[in-house]
């Protein structure tokens, strides 16, 4: 098991990057990174994104202890950002759990990359539909 302070520290090294650019490039203080760091505190949804897209890993490896994969389900990134962007963070951590699972389907199996993304596309694109159905049906008029 590898912790995220772990996990952020080596891909930061790796880079070559101190915490200090580090933090200007996700837009949090140097301090905010070495509590991260040293400490064990978990950031936000959005800026475990912004931390995983300026280290280039995925931001479910980085926020599960369980994935030793830096690269595992970086597919799925950008359903999750569209999902941030058009509905907020609830629903990119809702989306985010709901890939997460659906990933777990895969495992072990053979199956095409072309084919999983064909089912992601469905699978955030049906979590896209109901999602602007809730809001035009519950929004207040």
């Amino acid at each position: 098991m590898q912790i995220l302070s772990e996990k952020l520290y080596n891909a930061r090294k790796l880079i070559g990057y101190s915490r200090k650019e580090l933090s200007g490039m996700v837009g949090v203080s140097p301090r905010s990174i070495y509590t991260y760091e040293k400490t064990g505190v978990k950031p936000r949804p959005a800026v475990i994104r912004k931390l995983a897209d300026v280290l280039q890993i995925s931001p479910i490896y980085l926020d599960n202890d369980d994935i030793f994969d830096p690269f595992y389900g970086i597919e799925q990134k950008e359903y999750i950002e569209e999902a941030a962007a058009r509905f907020g963070e609830k629903s990119a951590r809702e989306l985010n759990s709901l890939l997460e699972r659906s990933t777990a389907l895969f495992a072990g199996s053979e199956i095409p990359q072309k084919d999983k993304d064909e089912f992601f596309d469905a699978l955030a694109s049906a979590y896209y539909r109901s999602k602007d159905e809730a809001k035009r049906r519950y929004e207040r008029k």
